[in-house]
């Protein structure tokens, strides 16, 4: 990814090239949302991204299934993934969808709003590091069988980092209730207190936290949960951030809430669940042995 703030006018072929790459990174974008990172021209670089993305289409690389708004969105088609996955231009994503299906069914506004959170924070919290949007991935979906439990995740960082750090990033943008979000919140320390046993037949074995084990097994503690509240006017997104406040109050995993607005003009986040293991291994039953 290009170098934020760069003023010189990108060649036609590197605008095709990275507007793929942030495509594979993301799954779906506006030209605006594109032409923030590929060109930061404003105007002048949608207008780049626009020609690109219609040779992109000519080539059957992207296509367009929907709007928000007047804009269009734009995701991989499947060529498009297989020709990054031959230039091995991201990591291995083996089972990442194009995105088309969730455009057609009306989710699209969704989509560019979790796009424009990747946006914000690469741009606020990590000071415009274009090269970790290689390291988000969208749609992550965490499940634990034996309870019958599985959600999915809007986004997930992994920084690249010796521990491996990992942020966890929902969306609500206006269309579910406070109580559903609410639920998909507590959903996280339902999978972080889920713990496993392990040990021979026979033997005393121990106890691990399936995340641990089977997830994030180079994380240091389970991962941090950010909720962006977007598609409201701030006033009412205050009122949501205030409520959800209230109805996870006590919950064991560190959570952090913040409107995509303050994200967006770099404001700090709201605390509003701190990480406290013992407590959620108090709050959930231990695997029986074998």
């Amino acid at each position: 990814m290009p170098s934020k703030g760069k003023k010189s006018t990108p060649t036609a072929g590197k605008v095709r090239a990275d507007a793929l790459r942030l495509l594979g990174c993301v799954r779906i974008a506006t030209a605006r949302q594109m032409a923030q990172v590929i060109t930061a021209e404003d105007r002048d670089g949608r207008s780049y991204v626009r020609r690109a993305m219609k040779e992109l289409a000519e080539l059957g690389l992207a296509e367009t299934n929907g709007k928000v708004g007047k804009h269009q969105i734009w995701n991989l088609t499947p060529a498009g993934q297989k020709a990054l996955a031959d230039g091995n231009e991201l990591p291995p994503r083996p089972k990442a969808g194009t995105g088309a299906k969730a455009v057609r069914a009306g989710f699209g506004p969704h989509g560019v709003a979790v796009t424009d959170t990747i946006l914000a924070y690469t741009d606020t919290v990590l000071a415009g590091g274009r090269e970790y949007l290689t390291d988000w991935q969208v749609e992550v979906n965490h499940a634990i069988k034996e309870i019958g439990l599985s959600f999915n995740t809007d986004a997930v960082l992994a920084v690249p980092t010796q521990t491996s750090e990992v942020r966890l990033f929902e969306l609500d943008n206006g269309t579910m209730s406070q109580a559903r979000l609410a639920r998909e919140v507590w959903d996280y320390e339902r999978y972080a207190g889920h713990r496993v046993w392990e040990g021979a037949r026979g033997t005393n074995g121990r106890t691990f936290p399936f995340w641990q084990r089977h997830r994030y097994t180079r994380s240091e503690g389970f991962p941090r949960l950010h909720v962006v509240l977007a598609g409201k006017e701030e006033h009412l997104l205050d009122n949501r951030r205030q409520a959800l406040t209230a109805d996870v109050q006590g919950i064991a995993i560190a959570v952090w809430v913040n409107t995509l607005p303050r994200l967006k003009r770099g404001e700090p986040w709201y605390e509003i669940g701190v990480d406290d293991p013992d407590r959620r291994r108090a709050r959930y039953p231990e695997p029986p042995g074998r």
